[in-house]
């Protein structure tokens, strides 16, 4: 891949952040955190770019819980405890599973993500906000992402970004070890990783997305060249290509 410069494109993105909340006259902000390496990025350029008293962050775990480092985050940045709310989604998508006798868990996964959405949109309308997405250039390639879920945003301050500039951009930005070493997931199940459902790492994703898209190479130059996976990696691509299509209308 290109050589990343993370120090140009921080203030690429903060200048961009600015921006937006100068053309929609909006002074705050609402972002999800739910204490992965793409929503804390994410929070901590938002707290270069805006005044820490007009970001609100949420927490709003299903099972798993990081209340103790969501607090040491907010605390680093300082943002003030009435900004911070942990609101858990397990009773209202419990009722959802029971009354829909869901028992797919990707099902139910995308279930999570559009309660969640709603608290979201919620927190935003009540205090006049725009929400502020986390999605990340190799989730949207890949269309790992919940349709009306954790894709609904009005900002998306690293969906240009791969993966794995986004782990240079935390170094950069000195974020704690624990976040940077922490395994992708979006914690569907216990267990659930995002590699592990992939069948492909995000390292091997983002070689293979950069030549395919950036570089135009086909996927046998790719194989060629010996990057690992590129078919299973495409063919994802290909298999949720209808996600950005959608909805389809005359």
């Amino acid at each position: 891949m290109d050589i990343f410069n993370s120090k140009k494109e921080t203030t690429k993105i903060i200048r961009f952040l600015r921006s937006v909340f100068e053309k929609t006259k909006k002074q705050k902000v609402v972002i999800a955190w739910s204490g992965g390496i793409d929503s804390t990025v994410c929070l901590y350029l938002l707290a270069q770019s805006l005044s820490p008293k007009n970001i609100t962050v949420l927490h709003l775990p299903f099972e798993t819980s990081h209340e103790r480092e969501f607090v040491e985050i907010a605390h680093k940045l300082n943002l003030s405890p009435t900004q911070l709310h942990t609101v858990s989604i397990q009773q209202t998508v419990t009722k959802i599973q029971k009354d829909l006798k869901i028992n797919d868990p990707i099902r139910l996964g995308n279930v999570m993500a559009r309660v969640r959405m709603i608290v979201i949109y919620d927190y935003a309308k009540k205090i006049n906000a725009l929400v502020c997405g986390t999605e990340n250039r190799t989730e949207e390639l890949l269309g790992y992402f919940t349709r009306f879920g954790d894709q609904a945003s009005d900002i998306e301050p690293i969906r240009h970004l791969f993966k794995t500039q986004i782990y240079k951009l935390a170094s950069y930005l000195k974020i704690p070890d624990l976040f940077i070493s922490r395994a992708p997931s979006a914690e569907l199940w216990k267990g659930q990783t995002d590699e592990g459902e992939f069948g492909f790492t995000y390292e091997q994703a983002d070689e293979v997305l950069f030549r395919f898209f950036d570089k135009n190479m086909t996927i046998k130059n790719i194989e060629k060249d010996g990057f690992v996976n590129p078919q299973k990696i495409i063919g994802r691509v290909t298999q949720n290509t209808f996600k950005h299509e959608v909805p389809y209308s005359l």
